[in-house]
């Protein structure tokens, strides 16, 4: 019983620490839900360069690319690239997907780091690259092991599951918590 007391303490224990904001924030309330707008925005604009700079370069396709043209077809080339050399020969399908996310990545880091956020007055809190929070870091995290997960079970079914007991049992924990930390692993 004590045990049990002294877990319970320790799960609202972490409850309480979810709670800790530092600094001053924006919400807004759709609903029953509220929702940070200060990344909430910022994320919109890098959505918004990011459809507004493809839309511009390719807009006129040439047979021999120029300006934007050639720089995007750089881009999708080296996306591929880094898809091929981590997923294999099977990398087709993930191309979008991947490359949605390391553009969304870099253009928000870059973001942080060129555009003057701060010069934005908001009524509480100012404005930060989207990166800067780690909801939108675990967010991108969640969908690659979603994804991750997805393609094992499409591929192996049900038998998916029997590589989390190779070569015993014990290891069920560590390989389970090696799934879960290989698309971190993976860089760009």
């Amino acid at each position: 019983m004590n045990v049990l007391s002294c877990s319970i303490n320790t799960l609202q224990g972490l409850y309480d620490i979810s709670v800790v904001e530092v600094g001053q924030h924006f919400y807004w309330q759709i609903g029953d839900f509220q929702v940070h707008s200060q990344v909430l925005i910022t994320s919109w604009v890098v959505i918004a360069i990011l459809l507004g700079s493809t839309t511009i370069a390719v807009r006129n396709p040439q047979t021999i690319p120029t300006g934007g043209q050639n720089f995007f077809e750089y881009v999708l080339e080296f996306i591929r690239d880094v898809s091929k050399t981590q997923i294999g020969e099977e990398y087709g399908p993930w191309v979008p997907f991947i490359g949605t996310m390391f553009l969304f990545i870099f253009v928000s880091n870059w973001s942080g780091a060129l555009l003057p956020w701060k010069i934005i007055q908001l009524p509480h809190g100012e404005l930060a690259a989207p990166m800067n929070d780690i909801n939108t870091t675990v967010a991108l995290a969640l969908l690659t092991s979603v994804a991750y997960f997805y393609v094992g079970l499409k591929k192996k079914e049900l038998g998916y599951f029997v590589k989390y007991i190779q070569p015993s049992p014990i290891l069920l924990p560590i390989n389970i918590l090696e799934d879960f930390t290989k698309p971190l692993s993976i860089r760009f």
